[in-house]
């Protein structure tokens, strides 16, 4: 009675998904959700200058919101795209993730004058995403053998 040997046993665990491939999964749609919360903002910002109430001396974004929505709307397509890259566990879209991630948290923390609770919202998906990636990325690729 031999043990198989270690090449047979890899095989056999990287082809069975593991309980953090919800994670990854989770990670794509929000990362999806995010760009529609990203394009949202960036068409109010657009079309409606006056939906952001701020002080001009609280806010920190240093151009106008319409620049801002401009800004929004390119994060939202970079988020999109990259949501579906990562459902189809692509390395690409795993770095590009994170540096998604990261770019919306400080970018939402200049929102966060403008309008707190939406800002909020999207600082707890991007850090939620991150932690998904970053911790467990590598498994959608094994799975689908990527």
């Amino acid at each position: 009675m031999g043990r198989p040997s270690l090449e047979t046993d890899a095989v056999i665990e990287r082809n069975e998904p593991t309980g953090w491939l919800g994670w990854l999964l989770f990670a794509g749609v929000m990362l999806i959700l995010l760009g529609t919360f990203q394009a949202m903002l960036g068409l109010v910002a657009l079309f409606n200058d006056d939906f952001f109430v701020a002080h001009r001396n609280g806010q920190l974004v240093l151009t106008d919101y319409t620049t801002w929505g401009w800004i929004h709307l390119l994060l939202a397509v970079i988020a999109f795209s990259t949501g579906l890259g990562l459902m189809f566990g692509q390395l690409w879209a795993r770095i590009s993730g994170v540096i998604l991630c990261v770019a919306n948290v400080l970018i939402s923390l200049a929102f966060l004058g403008a309008y707190p609770w939406w800002a909020a919202m999207l600082i707890a998906f991007s850090v939620i995403t991150a932690y998904a990636i970053i911790a467990h990325g590598r498994e959608l690729g094994e799975v689908l053998d990527i």
